[in-house]
């Protein structure tokens, strides 16, 4: 069993903290949704901004918000418009990475999404493994074809 992205929230910004709250991050609920992460589960966060690198549990936020609230001890781990990047992660065989196809949501300025990508890991016809990274935006430097 191995360790692999399931899915990730790309250069989202912080829009507050709450230092005195139980701990957690809340996120926008419909972000969350969208590529896949559950309540309460467990995420690696990257700060862009300062290189920080923490995890704890998701707590979902109001739908639509695009909320990024970092809470308790993870509160002073950012700070207010910190670039972040939010990774789930799933334990399985290559397969289960074949069949999940994880998705990433990348953000612009106010939280807006700008992309989505895919990431498609698949066997090449002599049984060696490869992957493409499709994006949903026309053009974009992003995309790796088969």
């Amino acid at each position: 069993m191995e360790k692999y992205v399931g899915a990730k929230l790309h250069g989202i910004r912080v829009t507050g903290s709450k230092l005195n709250y139980h701990g957690s991050i809340t996120i926008d609920a419909d972000f969350c949704r969208d590529v896949g992460i559950k309540p309460l589960e467990y995420v690696e966060i990257w700060n862009k901004m300062s290189g920080a690198r923490i995890s704890t549990y998701v707590l979902y936020g109001q739908a639509g918000s695009r909320c990024c609230i970092l809470n308790g001890a993870a509160a002073r781990t950012c700070q207010e418009g910190d670039e972040i990047i939010i990774a789930s992660s799933i334990y399985g065989e290559i397969d289960d990475v074949i069949a999940l196809k994880p998705k990433v949501l990348v953000f612009g300025s106010g939280n807006s999404v700008v992309d989505r990508i895919t990431y498609e890991v698949f066997r090449r016809p002599d049984g060696s493994l490869d992957m493409t990274v499709t994006s949903n935006v026309p053009d974009n430097d992003c995309v790796f074809p088969r």
